[in-house]
C-alpha cells in the first residue's frame, strides 16, 4: 500500500492496484496504490478511509481482462460480482445470510465486472465467467465493498488489457503501458479537479 499526495474532503481519491497502471497519471489528486488482489485492495482502501480525512469520492482506475470476444477499450463499471466466492453455499451453512451479493455502482452503466483472486488462465474458466460478466479483475469487488461500508461514493473505470485465458499474464505485461496511458487520458477528461 502506498498513498501519494494528501487526501482532502473536496477532491476525489484515485485508486489503482500497481504503479504500472498509474505510470502516466499527471495529477495533483491523491493516488492510492493498493497492491494486487482482493485482500490488498480492501485493506488498503479501508485503512485509508478510516484514517481520514475522507475524500469527496473514490475513482478506481485499472486494467481488466476481457472474458468475451470483441471487448476492448475503456469501460465504466455498473455492477461488480465475486467469481471466487460461493455465496449460495455459505448461505446454506449459516442462517441464510447473504455473502458476496453483487454491488451496483451508482455512476456506472450496464457493464458487469467479475472480481476474484484466481488469475484466469484457462479457457474453461473464461467461458464459465463470461456467462456472468464481460470483464474480470482482481480488486474491483473488494474496493466497492470497502467504499460502500464507509459510505464513500465509488466510480470504477477499467481498460481492457488482454483476453483473459491462456497467456494473459504475458499479454498484461506487454499491454499495461498502453492501458495506463488510456486510463490517464480518461481521467484527465472525466475527473473534476484532475489538475489544479
Amino acid at each position: 500500500m502506498e498513498l501519494l499526495g494528501d487526501i482532502t474532503p473536496d477532491r476525489p481519491l484515485l485508486v489503482l492496484a500497481v504503479k504500472e497502471e498509474a505510470q502516466f497519471l499527471d495529477t495533483s489528486l491523491p493516488v492510492l496504490l493498493t497492491g494486487i488482489g482482493k485482500v490488498n485492495a480492501a485493506t488498503a482502501l479501508a485503512t485509508t478511509l478510516a484514517r481520514g480525512p475522507r475524500p469527496a469520492g473514490v475513482v478506481n482506475l485499472g486494467t481488466a481482462g476481457a472474458l468475451r470476444a470483441g471487448w476492448t477499450g475503456t469501460h465504466v463499471v455498473g455492477t461488480v460480482v465475486q467469481h471466487d466466492l460461493d455465496g449460495e453455499a455459505l448461505a446454506r451453512l449459516t442462517t441464510g445470510e447473504t455473502f458476496g451479493a453483487p454491488i451496483s455502482l451508482p455512476d456506472g452503466g450496464d457493464v458487469v465486472l467479475a472480481t476474484g483472486d484466481a488469475f484466469i488462465s484457462d479457457e474453461t474458466s473464461r467461458a464459465r465467467l463470461a456467462e456472468q460478466a464481460p470483464l474480470v479483475d482482481m480488486e474491483g469487488y473488494a474496493l466497492a465493498f470497502a467504499a460502500e461500508l464507509a459510505g464513500v461514493p465509488l466510480r470504477m473505470v477499467k481498460h481492457v488489457s488482454d483476453e483473459a485465458g491462456a497467456g494473459a499474464d504475458r499479454t498484461w505485461r506487454e499491454a499495461v503501458a498502453a492501458c495506463s496511458r488510456e486510463l490517464a487520458d480518461w481521467a484527465a477528461v472525466h475527473i473534476p479537479a484532475y489538475r489544479l
